[in-house]
């Protein structure tokens, strides 16, 4: 059936099931013609109609009550043939829908046993029919064969309509799974933002008031000068922040209106607000600098900004290096810092606990399909070493 067709049908069910038992009562008291006018020594025509018209009266309720319409539908049948007449698929024609409905809806052990006890009563009634006796293919391989053909039609649909609903439900679990995926993992990029907004100002903002502290009684023109630093190093916290909690209270993906992602090429801002901090951080750069995407110069910014953050809670020196080793296919980045000399710089120390510096940066390199290395250096301190490749990923996205 084509698919106007059927939208017709889905509309108008009452309609199409009226049009649906005409049809197969007509089909029905074409097969008692049929009987009727090849048959030597006519038999009843009266009573095969009324038996016909009751097994398509029965059909209605074949959705609810299978079974049941199916015997009374064999029963019809088996009358009709104990009448005389000839048992063909137009005399069968209601007997067969009510079977494909049990096939449909009934369990499978269940429609064909069903079949098999309407096969063998077909049988039985074309033995003993008189007139068929030495005609055993049509009085009992003709009627035999379309109740199982039937069942089979059922059980093929009734397999196609719970494969469909199955792949319906298993798509519907993947797009579930796929959803949560993205939820997990826009948790976790906003997770590392506000780590790395967070967690660099504050840091920054502890260091300036603990060396402030320190030079308040020694040099007061100077702690005034870095307290002067502390006030705009939370502001920019602030800043930071605020635009990172609107970019979430937003309920579309415009982007009117909110600032550009860092990139390098603030890494001289955040040079000036780590020594403010009193870390003096040294940038050099090797080969020649390309145009980096959006994602991977934010990418590379965090990295650095983390790094020295690092430095900044946990090294207890006064210096940092930066490097920006630039090639054809790849941007390196390697930050260093000396031994730690706790009495060097006030306020400061080794961290007791462990934090997610080092995992944020881990994280972002890997998503950026890089490459990170973190940890002691033979000659003393501590050196963070990332790979980043230059082609090969999805440079509009941010990691």
């Amino acid at each position: 059936m084509s698919t106007p067709w059927r939208s017709r049908a889905a509309s108008r069910p009452r309609t199409t099931e009226a049009v649906l038992l005409v049809s197969l009562f007509a089909v029905a008291v074409s097969g008692c013609l049929l009987s009727f006018s090849v048959m030597p020594g006519p038999p009843p025509l009266w009573p095969a109609l009324a038996l016909s018209a009751l097994a398509c009266a029965a059909l209605p309720r074949r959705h609810g009550h299978p079974l049941p319409v199916l015997a009374v539908t064999a029963l019809s049948t088996v009358a009709i043939a104990a009448l005389g007449h000839l048992v063909t698929a137009m005399t069968m024609a209601p007997l067969m829908v009510a079977q494909y409905s049990v096939s449909l809806r009934a369990e499978r052990r269940t429609a064909w046993y069903g079949a098999l006890a309407v096969t063998a009563a077909l049988v039985v009634s074309g033995l003993f029919h008189s007139g068929l006796r030495h005609q055993w293919i049509i009085g009992i391989v003709n009627p035999a064969g379309w109740v199982p053909l039937s069942a089979a039609l059922g059980g093929y649909v009734r397999v196609r309509r719970e494969y469909a609903a199955a792949r319906t439900e298993h798509l519907a679990r993947e797009r579930e799974e796929e959803a949560r995926h993205r939820v997990v993992q826009e948790r976790m990029r906003i997770a590392r933002e506000l780590h790395d907004v967070v967690a660099h100002h504050l840091a920054l903002a502890n260091a300036q008031a603990g060396t402030a502290a320190h030079l308040s009684r020694i040099d007061p023109e100077r702690a005034y000068a870095i307290l002067d630093e502390l006030s705009g190093t939370t502001a920019a916290a602030l800043r930071e922040l605020k635009a990172t909690v609107g970019l979430l209270r937003q309920d579309s993906d415009a982007d009117d209106g909110l600032a550009p992602a860092p990139g390098l090429a603030q890494l001289p801002a955040l040079v000036a607000a780590c020594a403010t901090a009193g870390l003096d951080v040294t940038v050099t750069e090797e080969g020649r600098p390309r145009p980096l995407a959006p994602g991977l110069d934010l990418t590379a910014y965090r990295i650095v900004q983390e790094a020295l953050t690092n430095v900044t809670k946990h090294a207890g020196t006064r210096t940092a290096r930066v490097r920006l080793a630039h090639t054809p296919h790849f941007l390196t980045l390697t930050i260093t810092n000396d031994t730690a000399d706790p009495a060097s710089r006030p306020g400061s120390g080794p961290a007791s606990g462990h934090g997610f510096g080092l995992l944020g940066m881990r994280e972002r390199a890997l998503a950026a399909g890089g490459a990170f290395r973190a940890g002691p250096r033979p000659e003393g301190g501590f050196e963070v070493a990332c790979t980043l490749p230059l082609h090969g990923h999805d440079e509009g996205a941010a990691p």
